[in-house]
Parts: C-alpha cells; structure tokens; sequence
C-alpha cells in the first residue's frame, strides 16, 4: 500500500505537482519531525497559558496590592508588543545572559534551547490575553451567585474558587477558542528563533526541492486541520460542562 501511494505521487510529480514528502524518506522524515514539534508547542503553550491566565485573573480579582499591580503590567506588556520581538527578548537578550552548561563531548551548550525559549514566550504571550479573557468571565458572572454562597458561609475566597470560577469559565470558552486559534497560527514564529517546527521544516524541503506552491498548500490545509481541531475541543469540552439553563433567563 506504502508504495503504491509513493509511486502515485512520484508519477505526479512528472506531471507538475512536487509532493515529495509524500514518495522521498527523508523530505517525510523532516516534515513529519516538523509536524510533531508544532504539535508539541501548541499542546505545552496552551497548557502554560491557560495556567498563567486563570492564575492572572484570580490575582487580579482577590488582590488590589503590588501583585494586582505587577499583573496589569503583564498584561500591558505583553498585549501591546510584537509576539517576534518578545521571541527575540527571550532568545537572544535573555538567553545570552543565561548559564551555559557541556554537552557529552564537552562544547558548551545552552541550558535552555530555542524550543523552550519558544514555549516561554509563547505562554506568556497567550496568557496575556487568557488573563483578560477569563477576567472577563468572572465579570459575567451575577453578585447574586457571591451573595448565595456568602450566606452559605463562604468566605471570599472559598465563595470564589467553589463558586465563581466554574461558572466563570463557562462564560469564557468562546473566547477563550479564539485565543487557541490565534496561538496555534502563532507557533509558526518559532521559526525565526530555529525551532525545527513545520514552517522551518517545509521552508527546507521547498528549498531543496522547489516546490513551495505545493508545500504552502499543504501547510494551508494542515493549519485549517490543526485550528479546526481547537475549536471542536474547546467546543466539545464546553458543552461537557454546560448546565441546563444556565445564563437563561437567570437575571445576569
């Protein structure tokens, strides 16, 4: 089966249409490399950054002090400059000045890669905007949900952990799939700090074999594939947690 789809595609190929990741081992080898590296920077990102934006909004609902201050300034910074240029800060002005550890033949190498450094400034770049968005969710939801759960004997706290938070995210999927969306197209700027993700790996195989139409269109029909799977996830999720009636009606 393997070979009769490789010949097909060698016999496209002699009528215009280049696919070789899909007839030469190593072009596959290096796309298929590419693909799971992107897929690895959207899975840890999106953890990172969903962890920092509903630790953000919690600070910045229970705390007024310096770590309401501190977060604000987060966000500011992070909302208002280019996702590349917060790449570079990270790769090349916060890297030169980490550590340098020895490989096992002795050079030096980095403590910390450019796929990490990717991760970083990735998270923090989403989680930025997840901080507003989940902010905004806590915003939705009514007093009156506080009051019930004070009269409860909740404290403040408890009242918003138990209470507000899960009601909270509720009103923050559909937001929240945007920003999903946003930072999974986002992944494609590790390329400019050497990540070796699908973006870097078909730039090198077009290189090699001149055939960038044939790969842009597949990397097109792999970023519709990839955001497309965000949403359903999110959206699946969503309704998982959905409760009947709620935010009908209910006075908010």
């Amino acid at each position: 089966m393997i070979t009769q789809i490789q010949t097909f595609f060698r016999e496209l190929a002699g009528s215009g249409i280049n696919l070789t990741i899909f007839y030469d081992a190593f072009d596959f080898d290096r796309f298929i490399t590419g693909l799971g590296n992107t897929l690895l920077l959207i899975a840890a990102s999106t953890f990172f950054s969903i962890v920092i934006g509903a630790a953000c909004a919690a600070i910045l609902t229970l705390s007024k002090g310096p770590a309401a201050a501190l977060v604000r300034g987060y966000v500011a910074l992070f909302r208002n400059t280019p996702l590349i240029v917060q790449m570079y800060f990270f790769y090349f002005a916060i890297g030169s000045i980490m550590p340098v550890g020895r490989n096992e033949i002795g050079l030096p190498q980095p403590l910390i890669g450019s796929f990490a450094w990717a991760v970083i400034a990735l998270s923090l770049y989403s989680g930025a905007f997840n901080t507003e968005t989940f902010r905004a969710g806590i915003g939705a939801v009514h007093k009156s949900y506080d009051e019930a759960a004070y009269a409860l004997g909740y404290g403040r706290r408890q009242a918003f952990f138990a209470v507000t938070v899960p009601l909270a995210l509720r009103f923050s999927f559909a937001s929240l799939a945007n920003n999903l969306v946003d930072l999974t197209k986002a992944t494609t700027v590790a390329y400019a700090v050497g990540v070796a993700e699908l973006l870097y790996a078909s730039n090198q195989i077009w290189s090699d074999s001149l055939n960038t139409i044939e790969m842009m269109n597949v990397m097109l029909v792999i970023y519709l594939v990839l955001t497309g799977a965000v949403v359903f996830i999110i959206n699946r999720v969503e309704a998982a947690m959905r409760l009947p009636g709620f935010g009908l009606g209910d006075g908010k």
